[in-house]
């Protein structure tokens, strides 16, 4: 699977805003180890760089072509390409940060667990996944995807990956002193011709794209698009409006 930074950037202010706001509930003053897990491009690196500049900063994650753009900046940090999914760190983490990539994962009864036993004690495990996988822009991108009869697109289905807040409390709180947990619903404003296309394109279209090629890839574009522009109606001045649910979690270590 192979991602864009460009397409993913395109949308740079939308995507680091709720890395900012789960950054600011994170109660970490002097931390000496913080780890960027699902860095992408770097848009979140750069603002934990920024809270602690004296800290050692590493971004961790599984696209080269992510870390690759990451590295390009003057983002103090230190860049590992490894699958997230079994990443362990070699000492205690103070800060375990991670925006919008553990929801790529499965099996999080297990996971988030995991991820703790890389926190120091006293430490913060601070995680932000999307949660609108029934909004429109999901649920017809999986109707287009049956529709096409592709054993290999739909065999990229997943399920719903993202828990109900209840689940992951329970989850983490046997691992933790506390556990503050919030969902928030943007009401994004974007611009420009077909433009929850092209948030999707940054995201959650990259999986079946990878398999998709010439004629069968434009039409099931195509298809996706028509869905889209039905769901999502301009305004009267252009502009399109794109809900998007997030939860946020913040665990304190014992």
């Amino acid at each position: 699977m192979s991602w864009d930074p460009s397409i993913y950037l395109k949308f740079d202010d939308k995507r680091t805003r709720p890395a900012a706001e789960l950054l600011g509930r994170v109660p970490a003053d002097h931390p000496q180890n913080v780890v960027d897990l699902g860095c992408g491009p770097g848009n979140s690196t750069a603002l934990l760089a920024a809270r602690w500049p004296q800290a050692k900063i590493a971004g961790v994650d599984s696209s080269q072509e992510m870390l690759d753009k990451a590295a390009s900046t003057d983002i103090p940090a230190t860049w590992t390409c490894a699958d997230i999914a079994a990443w362990q760190s070699s000492e205690p983490v103070d800060v375990l940060f991670t925006n919008a990539a553990l929801h790529w994962l499965g099996d999080h009864h297990r996971l988030f667990p995991s991820l703790m036993n890389n926190v120091a004690p006293g430490g913060t495990l601070a995680i932000q996944m999307p949660r609108n996988f029934d909004a429109p822009s999901h649920t017809l991108l999986h109707e287009t995807v049956e529709e096409t009869g592709n054993p290999n697109l739909i065999a990229l289905l997943r399920d719903n990956p993202v828990a109900d807040p209840d689940i992951y409390h329970r989850i983490l709180t046997p691992h933790a002193a506390s556990v503050d947990i919030w969902e928030t619903t943007y009401l994004q404003v974007l611009t420009g011709e077909d433009a929850v296309l092209a948030w999707t394109s940054g995201t959650a279209l990259v999986p079946f794209m990878s398999v998709l090629e010439g004629a069968e890839c434009d039409r099931f574009i195509g298809n996706y698009r028509q869905k889209l522009a039905a769901a999502y109606p301009p305004e009267a001045d252009g502009s399109t409006l794109f809900a998007f649910k997030r939860i946020f979690i913040v665990a304190q270590k014992h």
